[in-house]
């Protein structure tokens, strides 16, 4: 990313650290594998804004960002906004990768390897 400005903007301060003290039970499910360099010494960010979107979760060496979608996710409006999201990220060299929600709970390690693959750890 080039422009400093873009990233954690202060007027989406109030929102990071909202969801952030709010997570939904599956992003609290996934950071418990994430946090901490945890996962293959890999540093996490929760709730990072770039331009005018917060990501769930982004690996600032990899420039790979998590998204965990919910049911709202899934309507045409959630559908828009999730594409334009990830073009705009996509623009700016960070890779989005997305799980549903229920992934997490059914099955947690195959999320974990999808994402592994996708540090392009060995």
């Amino acid at each position: 990313m080039s422009n400093k400005a873009e990233i954690n903007k202060k007027e989406l301060k109030d929102i990071r650290r909202k969801l952030r003290n709010n997570p939904t039970p599956a992003e609290s499910a996934l950071w418990v594998h994430l946090k901490a360099k945890r996962f293959y010494g890999t540093h996490w960010r929760r709730q990072f804004s770039v331009g005018n979107y917060v990501l769930d979760f982004y690996c600032p060496f990899s420039k790979l960002c998590i998204e965990l979608d919910g049911k709202e996710h899934f309507t045409i409006q959630g559908d828009t906004y999730d594409y334009d999201r990830t073009e705009f990220l996509n623009s700016k060299g960070i890779k989005v990768v997305r799980f549903e929600n229920r992934e997490i709970w059914e099955n947690i390690e195959r999320v974990l390897e999808t994402i592994k693959l996708s540090l392009n750890i060995e």
